[in-house]
C-alpha cells in the first residue's frame, strides 16, 4: 500500500455482520486549507459507525485524511465530503462524523453529519456504569 496521500478508501469484510456494534475512530491531526486565506485549518475528527458488510481499513483511512492537507475547503464542505466518501465505500448501517475545528479568529466550529441506512432500526441501548471512574478499587 502507498505511503502517499490518496483519495482511495479500502475496506475488508465485517467479521460480525449479524451484530450491531460500534466502531469509534479518533483522528486528532486532520488538516485542510482555508479556501479564502490558504492558511491551515486543524481539526479533530471523531468517526462513529455501525458497519454492515464492510469495515474501513485504517491505513487507507489515514492516507485518505492526509490527502486533504493541501486542499482548500470550508469546514462544512470537507466534513460532508468525508462522510459521503466513507458511506459510498462502506455502506454502513449508521455513521456519524463530528469535526471539531480548532480556533480561528476566536471562533471554534464543530460540524456534525450523519448517515442512516434506509430501513435500519437501531437496537435498544443499554446504559452500563462507567467502571473507569466508578470502580471502588480505583479510589
Amino acid at each position: 500500500m502507498s505511503t502517499k496521500p490518496s483519495k482511495t478508501l479500502a475496506s475488508f469484510p465485517n467479521p460480525q455482520p449479524n451484530r450491531d456494534y460500534l466502531i469509534h475512530i479518533e483522528i486528532p491531526e486532520f488538516t485542510a486549507l482555508c479556501p479564502l486565506t490558504g492558511q491551515p485549518d486543524f481539526a479533530t475528527l471523531l468517526l462513529d459507525y455501525i458497519p454492515d458488510q464492510k469495515n474501513v481499513e485504517l491505513k487507507s483511512l489515514k492516507l485518505y485524511m492526509w490527502s486533504y492537507r493541501q486542499e482548500g475547503a470550508f469546514h462544512e464542505t470537507v466534513t460532508n465530503q468525508i462522510l459521503d466518501d466513507l458511506v459510498k465505500e462502506l455502506e454502513p448501517r449508521f455513521m456519524r462524523l463530528k469535526a471539531k475545528w480548532w480556533v480561528r479568529g476566536g471562533i471554534y466550529t464543530t460540524v456534525v453529519v450523519e448517515h442512516r441506512k434506509e430501513g435500519w432500526v437501531p437496537q435498544a441501548s443499554i446504559d452500563l456504569p462507567d467502571f473507569e471512574t466508578n470502580c471502588p478499587t480505583r479510589g
